[in-house]
């Protein structure tokens, strides 16, 4: 799955002030990302408030992307959720037309045991089409993928080929590299902390900043998977405060803040999410301006 090496970017869903969907912001958003460099697209995650959207708005949302994508680059698609058996008949039933894998998210609220996780993700593996990619997210879950895990499910399934890790636990993560076979792949979750998954042997990002600044945080990303840590840390020091910034009002609200500042979409977001606030969109405001003349 070399595809998946590099940076993908979460993509938002652009709202229109009505909470309509605003196709002009997401064409715009697509061409922006893809035209800056970044690896592949990920459509349908938590970053695109997927659980605020209709069955008929995802598919609508997924042609759209599909279209202006236009094949140059690689599109994967989220499918997820804490019903198994909803999750197997979207597998059964969508149509994965131009996507080339599925990231696949644990169930939350009902807290399984690591047992629960294997056999809803062998489940799952059993009737994807696509490869799949797990993404471990216990911040928003409240049950944690361990390594052991997710090592037993690479070995058993070989459709399941990597996995979105976003933990926030250097010490998970190291266990996990050293845990899983040779040709997984694993990538970060966290935008902070994937620097160091990639020099410690992960193979990218899937990220939420990077949709914002894709030359710049994904000068990171590049600049780690070849090793060179001085280039490294220096770009990524800069982004740190950014980061911190789009997510210390909750996620998407902060990136559409920083994607609407840049002009590419505007700031909407679906309740039960409220926009940023005027004083937080000030600060990202500011710090987008330092970042961009540093």
């Amino acid at each position: 799955m070399k595809l998946l090496r590099g940076i993908g970017v979460a993509l938002v869903t652009p709202f229109n002030e009505d909470l309509s969907i605003d196709y002009n912001g997401l064409e715009k958003l697509v061409e922006y990302n893809i035209s800056n460099g970044i690896n592949y697209l990920v459509v349908m995650g938590t970053t695109a408030e997927s659980a605020t959207l209709s069955k008929e708005e995802k598919k609508a949302v997924l042609a759209c992307i599909l279209k202006i994508a236009n094949s140059r680059v690689p599109v994967v698609l989220g499918v997820g959720g804490n019903n198994t058996m909803s999750v197997l008949k979207d597998l059964q039933s969508l149509d994965f037309t131009g996507i080339s894998a599925i990231l696949s998210v644990s169930p939350a609220y009902n807290k399984p045991t690591q047992e629960g996780i294997y056999q809803h993700f062998a489940a799952i593996a059993k009737v994807s089409p696509l490869p799949v990619i797990l993404y471990n997210v216990p911040g928003r879950t409240s049950s944690n993928i361990l390594p052991k895990t997710v090592a037993r499910l690479a070995h058993d399934f070989k459709n399941i080929v990597a996995i979105k890790e976003a933990v926030g636990d250097m010490s998970q993560i190291l266990k996990l590299l050293r845990d899983v076979p040779d040709n997984f792949v694993v990538l970060s979750g966290d935008d902070t902390l994937a620097p160091s998954l990639v020099s410690a042997g992960g193979d990218g990002v899937i990220s939420v900043i990077g949709q914002a600044l894709p030359v710049q945080y994904g000068n990171v990303i590049q600049n780690a998977l070849v090793g060179n840590n001085i280039k490294t840390y220096t770009s990524h020091y800069k982004t740190l405060d950014i980061i911190d910034f789009i997510f210390e009002e909750g996620n998407p609200a902060g990136i559409k803040a920083l994607l609407s500042h840049l002009g590419i979409c505007k700031p909407y977001v679906r309740l039960p999410l409220v926009k940023a606030s005027q004083e937080l969109q000030e600060k990202i405001a500011s710090e987008a301006k330092d970042f961009n003349e540093s």
